[in-house]
Order: structure tokens, then C-alpha cells, then sequence
């Protein structure tokens, strides 16, 4: 009888820091824009258009405009994102609570025996401070053999709402609500709840496709969901943005940074990049926004005279979209047969590995799986590591899976 510990790979993110331009658009109708509503979680700020003016004499009853201050767009409530950040905390405390580190362990091996079952794996087998990948892995962590070879294509998802520690996923919420409760306030909660699901499905699509061993947990791949749909917002979006061309560098800045820190080894730059290049596409598809000329003559008083109807929406902005749709149809349908065909994508790029992890001096990219040779003789355990040779034998009162993991962990260590 064989036990395999196999590594957790992490995904994680970076809080990110956004600016507020505050120069007036050239595009916007007869005045420059004073700004209003606040900055958009895409680095920039939203301009509020004046009174429009007319060179035709307005009739006096007409002349008195209230000078209320409007928003362009409706702003809405935020409660989606809260519920998101209270349900990956709900999901980590139940998965701590299934691990139960002092019945399958014994206390004296875990960290913050005082919690009793809520204490955490050895900080040799877990530094983040949590579960093990045993208990992740049944929680539905992310592993492509159980997706492939048992059709549980649901860990797709369910991985997203699992992490590895206490420190991913105070790391994750906190990025979540420093961009998420920005851009549903702005968008509503269909649109970014529906981007964030299926960005963080893309990026544990293409992770499965790259990483064949261990498990994957995080919501880090929807997060970059965000990241992504933030720069297309602000890309298909652009007219209605003041300075607009910082605005993009520094959202680029920050995009760049965060996914350097993905080829650090256990970090799953994959889902990452799976996730930005989702949330990049459905940001073209969900958050496009009505030009301002339409905007000012649907709130322009009664009696004013349009010299020029302008059209809702851009001829770009319909382009973006339907080639966006298009990309991401073909994309995921072709990922997910490649996927459940056992399709290992490093076998036909033999350089993509460097995107998750380089190697250096300092550490190693290679998965470090520990395996086990196992032999019992009533309550009698022999071990032996296959990697180094080094045998041991066990006194077991009954055979305990966990056990096995922490007692192979230690012998090869």
C-alpha cells in the first residue's frame, strides 16, 4: 500500500492601489465635465456633464435647470461581494472543522492546540496555517485526475471557494473587497457576480490543463477576473474617461506586478493568467457603458434641441463584444474537451512551466511529492520513503489515512 502527500498549490494575489485622474475628456458635449460618482475599480474617474447649451433660444420656463447634482450611471448597493467574502471565510472555518487536526494527527503535532479541532496542520506540512491537502482535497480542491478519470468536472468550481491557510485567504478577501465592492457598486451585482464565477472557472480551466499533480485551491483566478475586466472596462469604455492614458499604464503597472509574483514555486500563476485573460473578455461583454453624447441628450431638460442624435453604444464597442463572446465560446469549449481528454498542454509547449514558476538558486519548481512503501504485520507499520531509502516501523492501533500522510511526510523529510 502506497500514501502520496501531494503539495497544495496556492494562488494568491496582492492588494492593488488605483489613482483617480481628474483632467476633463475632449469627448464630452459642449463643457468640460466636473467629476462626480467617485473612482471605478479601473483606475480612473467618472465625469458628471453640464447643463448642454444651446445657441436656439430656450423658452423661460425652460431656463431654470436644476443644479442638483446627477449621476451618470445608477450607483448600486453592494451586498453580493460581502456575501462572497463571508462565504470563502464560512467555507475555510468548515473545512478547518472537517480536518480536525487532533483526532487524525494527535495534538501534540498541531499548531494552536487551544483551538482543539480548529488548530492547524504542523507548520512544516502547511505554513500557511491550515488544513491538509487530504481534507482540501475532499472539501473538492481542484486535482485534474479526479476531474478527468471520474468526471468530477464540479471541482472546476468548487475550488475556488477553498484555501490553503489563513493567511490566502485574508491575502484573497481583502483584494476581493478593495476591488469588488468598487465594481459592483458601479455595474451591479448580476454582471460582476456572473464575471467573477466564470473568470475563476476560466482560470482553473487553464490550471488544469497545465498542472496535471497535486491539488489547486484559491479564489485568486476569479480575482484576476476582475483585474482583467477592470483594463477592458476602461479600454472599451474609453471615451468616457479623463485621463485616460495613465489610467491604463498604471492598471498595467499593477496587473504586470501581480502576476510577477506568480512564478514564485506553490503559487499557481496559471489560474491566475487563466483568470485575467477571462475577466479581460467579459469585461468587453459586461461592462460596457452608453457614450456620453447619448447620456447628455437623455438627460438634457425639456425643450432642448439635438443638432446630432448620437447612438447609444460605439461601433467599436460592438466589435469588442461580439469577438470577446466569440473568443471565450471557442476558448472554453475547446479547454474543457482538451481537459476531459486528459490533455497535458506542457507536452505541446514545452517553455509554458516558466509562466507558474522559474527556477532559481534560492528554490525549485519541481512538485515535491513524497511516496511511501507500506507493510503491516497486525498493528505493526513498516515504512519505507521511495525517494531516499529510509525506512521506519509504527505502532498503529488503528489504520488512520491522515496518519499515514504525516508519518510519510516525516520519514522522507
Amino acid at each position: 500500500m502506497g500514501t502520496q502527500s501531494q503539495p497544495v498549490v496556492v494562488t494568491d494575489l496582492e492588494s492593488v492601489n488605483v489613482v483617480s485622474p481628474s483632467q476633463p475628456d475632449s469627448d464630452v458635449h459642449h463643457a468640460a465635465m466636473a467629476v462626480a460618482g467617485g473612482p471605478t475599480s479601473s483606475a480612473a474617474t467618472r465625469a458628471r456633464p453640464s447643463r448642454p447649451s444651446s445657441s436656439t433660444e430656450v423658452p423661460r420656463r425652460h431656463e431654470a435647470v436644476s443644479s442638483k447634482e446627477f449621476r451618470l450611471f445608477k450607483r448600486h448597493k453592494s451586498w453580493l461581494v460581502p456575501g462572497f467574502v463571508v462565504a470563502n471565510i464560512v467555507m475555510f472555518v468548515v473545512t478547518i472543522y472537517v480536518n480536525n487536526c487532533p483526532r487524525n494527527y494527535g495534538s501534540g503535532y498541531c499548531v494552536g492546540g487551544f483551538l482543539g479541532r480548529f488548530s492547524f496542520q504542523p507548520m512544516k506540512e502547511n505554513p500557511l496555517l491550515g488544513p491538509s491537502s487530504l481534507t482540501l482535497e475532499k472539501m473538492g480542491a481542484l486535482q485534474v485526475d479526479k476531474v478527468v478519470k471520474r468526471h468530477q468536472a464540479w471541482r472546476l468550481i468548487s475550488c475556488i471557494w477553498l484555501h490553503a491557510g489563513v493567511f490566502h485567504v485574508l491575502a484573497n478577501m481583502l483584494s476581493l473587497i478593495f476591488i469588488g465592492i468598487r465594481l459592483e457598486q458601479e455595474f451591479g451585482f448580476l454582471r460582476i457576480g456572473f464575471l467573477y464565477i466564470i473568470a475563476g472557472f476560466g482560470g482553473s480551466l487553464l490550471s488544469a490543463l497545465f498542472i496535471q499533480q497535486g491539488i489547486s485551491v484559491g479564489a485568486s483566478g476569479a480575482l484576476f477576473g476582475l483585474l482583467g475586466a477592470m483594463l477592458s472596462e476602461l479600454i472599451v469604455n474609453w471615451t468616457i474617461y479623463e485621463n485616460k492614458l495613465i489610467a491604463l499604464l498604471t492598471l498595467i503597472f499593477i496587473i504586470v506586478i501581480n502576476l510577477a509574483v506568480g512564478i514564485l514555486p506553490h503559487v499557481d500563476n496559471f489560474a491566475h493568467i487563466g483568470g485575467f485573460l477571462s475577466g479581460f473578455l467579459l469585461g468587453f461583454v459586461f461592462l460596457i457603458r452608453p457614450q456620453f453624447g447619448w447620456v447628455n441628450q437623455k438627460n438634457a431638460p425639456p425643450g432642448y434641441i439635438a443638432t446630432r442624435v448620437k447612438p447609444k453604444h460605439k461601433t467599436y464597442q460592438y466589435v469588442l463584444w461580439v469577438l470577446s463572446l466569440i473568443l471565450l465560446t471557442v476558448g472554453y469549449t475547446i479547454g474543457l474537451i482538451m481537459l476531459l481528454r486528459g490533455v497535458n498542454l506542457n507536452d505541446k509547449c514545452s517553455w509554458c512551466h516558466y509562466l507558474s514558476c522559474i527556477p532559481t538558486s534560492k528554490w525549485s519548481c519541481k512538485a515535491q511529492e513524497v511516496y511511501c512503501e507500506s507493510s503491516q504485520i497486525g498493528n505493526q507499520l513498516n515504512l519505507t520513503c521511495v525517494s531516499t531509502g529510509k525506512s521506519n516501523m509504527y505502532t498503529l492501533a488503528y489504520e488512520n489515512p491522515y496518519q499515514l500522510q504525516q508519518l510519510c511526510s516525516q520519514l522522507c523529510s
